[in-house]
């Protein structure tokens, strides 16, 4: 005859015992006068304040609280046959709040959420977003300070989590980590206390896989650049010459664009640090700071080329090379420019002078797009040449490509601006007048046009933001990034902003983010707003360094009762000795684990690197 035996879950500590029916000593009745398959009965358990346990009696074999049946309980409701039902020291109004605390302890509790993961089937739809709610339990609540590290310059982990992207100080190499987690041997009994000295070591957490030599003769390699195509573990790195402020204009260059002698594009096998292949762009200008000038979308890539006002698309193609599919600026159509120079002998001279001095072909079509949409009377149409595009024309002349990102394989979002405006941050872009255009890379045609005034635009903006934020197909992590068109806290959080400015200047600075740039938000759950909040002025999902604090950053749930799970330092408690020193942090996350790595950074001092983990 088999064994059988009991189990005493003790929700609020996580903690699970066996035993057998012969050491359960109240914890169960007896198998014979219950028709259940299981031989006891399991109770409701008390969930009430830890600190209160110590009046409940121990059982002298376990030394843990009895379990007694639930009318004994002091949050089971009282039985309708009870005399004290209606009355009593645990009336209704004092059983309320106790049912509370224990309904949000058990939400707060590993243990519950496992048994209700195995006893509930979450709505269609919903199972992925159930399972984040565990992220509430399995946070970073453990920091190592300043921990011994290689002198690196640490970038970013890659979406599906699989490597640490770093460089060498000298800007001369890529070296490769591989994250895991720490192990090491513990001789006492008790190990709960601080870890070893062992273990509080950079390759404790990281495996260094290898280091590869990206840059040659003068180039360094752009620290704040990369792109990670999941799919085949294929990663996108730059290496470019210092920039030339004042470089003369040449041929078709755009005057007041820098120049860069050589940009080197290096498409690499993050398995093995394998170069498959390089593009060179010389002479150019292309804004390499946080990808601003790169996109990357499943397999294509597009590569703005500010100085030659060209749009360059790339494909890049399994076997590892990178492939040119067309450019776009001077010539839209592959044959645009065979057409042209074949057609030329046949035109008279005056045309000819026109065609070589004409605008860029994607800023013609804006600018017939502008003019001529809805404009079905000729009267308004007159009234609008004058007022929008005659008063108007030098500044239609002057504007350059800014920016590109894919909306989808075939639509690209493209932005226009001053020459002045298009080397500035984002913060500043919506100081200028700026227009954008949603191109068709397969008719050449421009769909629509608006400028960053237009309401149309930015009602779209708010509601399909996501649609912003093309993903790759086999991109995972990356679907959980919080919007304000699919998170309602962040919607309330655009709400209060809104408020606060003049409508015109909201939606200004609301497009002035448009378009995104490319990987440039951290998939972490603890970013998610549906599971936490925090100060975004302090840290966020975006890739930017952040004015450092010696406050902790905290991580409240939303969730009742709102409780905080982790906080984010920067530097030990005890808090540095100059505080007038001038601090800048920068946070890496792990897409999904609970690890991440906080890194300080001073003027003329070694940059200080945290490890935050959970225990």
């Amino acid at each position: 005859m088999s064994r059988q035996f009991g189990i005493v879950i003790n929700m609020s500590e996580s903690t699970v015992a066996m035993f057998p029916p012969e050491t359960f000593h109240g914890h169960a009745r007896s198998s014979s006068s219950s028709s259940s398959s299981f031989p006891f009965s399991l109770p409701k358990p008390y969930l009430h304040d830890p600190d209160e346990r110590s009046s409940q009696p121990l059982c002298r074999a376990c030394k843990a609280p009895r379990l007694t049946s639930p009318s004994s309980l002091p949050l089971a409701a009282p039985s309708s046959s009870s005399p004290s039902s209606s009355s009593g020291s645990l009336g209704g109004a004092a059983v309320e709040p106790r049912a509370a605390a224990a309904a949000a302890t058990r939400r707060s509790n590993v243990a519950a959420r496992i048994f209700e993961r195995q006893i509930r089937t979450p709505a269609p739809g919903t199972s992925v977003h159930c399972a984040r709610l565990f992220y509430e339990n399995l946070v970073p609540s453990h920091t190592i300070y300043d921990i011994e590290c290689p002198d690196h310059s640490f970038r970013k982990f890659t979406e599906d989590g699989h490597y640490l992207i770093s460089f060498s100080r000298n800007n001369q190499d890529l070296i490769v980590y591989r994250p895991r987690w720490p192990s090491f041997c513990c001789k006492e009994e008790n190990c709960m206390h601080d870890l070893p000295q062992k273990a509080k070591r950079f390759d404790s957490f990281f495996t260094e896989l290898y280091s590869v030599s990206l840059a040659s003769n003068n180039e360094l390699i752009c620290k704040d650049f990369f792109l990670y195509l999941e799919s085949n573990h294929f990663g996108v790195f730059v290496t470019s010459t210092a920039p030339l402020h004042d470089a003369p204009s040449s041929g078709e260059a755009v005057p007041g664009i820098p120049s860069i002698d050589n940009i080197t594009f290096h498409l690499l096998r993050l398995e093995d640090g394998d170069v498959l292949d390089k593009k060179v762009f010389h002479n150019d200008f292309i804004n390499l700071s946080h990808n601003m000038g790169v996109f990357l979308y499943d397999d294509l890539l597009a590569i703005v080329s500010l100085r030659f006002q060209t749009i360059h698309i790339l494909q890049i193609r399994d076997s590892g090379n990178l492939v040119d599919v067309r450019a776009i600026g001077k010539f839209c159509r592959e044959d645009d420019e065979l057409f042209l120079n074949s057609n030329a002998q046949y035109m008279p001279v005056s045309d000819q002078s026109q065609l070589h001095h004409s605008e860029n072909h994607v800023e013609t079509h804006a600018h017939q797009n502008q003019l001529y949409q809805n404009k079905s009377d000729d009267i308004l149409r007159v009234q609008s040449l004058k007022k929008k595009f005659y008063f108007h024309f030098q500044d239609y002349v002057d504007l350059i490509i800014w920016k590109v990102q894919f909306l989808d394989r075939h639509h690209l979002l493209i932005k226009f601006g001053s020459v002045d405006g298009g080397l500035l941050v984002s913060r500043n872009a919506d100081q200028h007048h700026t227009f954008f255009a949603v191109y068709n890379m397969e008719t050449t045609e421009i769909v629509a046009f608006y400028q960053n005034s237009a309401e149309e635009l930015y009602l779209f903006f708010e509601m399909f933001c996501d649609h912003f934020h093309p993903q790759s197909r086999n991109s995972l992590h990356m679907n959980f990034i919080s919007s304000h068109s699919n998170n309602i806290y962040a919607f309330e959080q655009l709400r209060g902003i809104k408020k606060k400015a003049t409508f015109t200047q909201f939606v200004k600075k609301m497009l002035g983010s448009l378009p995104f740039s490319c990987q440039s938000q951290s998939p972490s759950p603890y970013f998610d707003q549906s599971l936490f909040r925090y100060d975004e002025k302090l840290i966020s999902a975006i890739d930017r360094h952040r004015q450092s604090t010696d406050h902790p950053i905290k991580f409240i749930t939303r969730r009742q009762p709102c409780t905080l799970k982790f906080k984010i330092k920067t530097g030990p408690e005890a808090g540095s000795a100059d505080g007038r020193t001038k601090k800048i942090s920068s946070f890496l996350f792990h897409p999904f684990l609970p690890l991440a790595l906080s890194i300080q950074q001073t003027l003329f001092s070694q940059p200080s690197i945290n490890i935050h983990f959970r225990k």
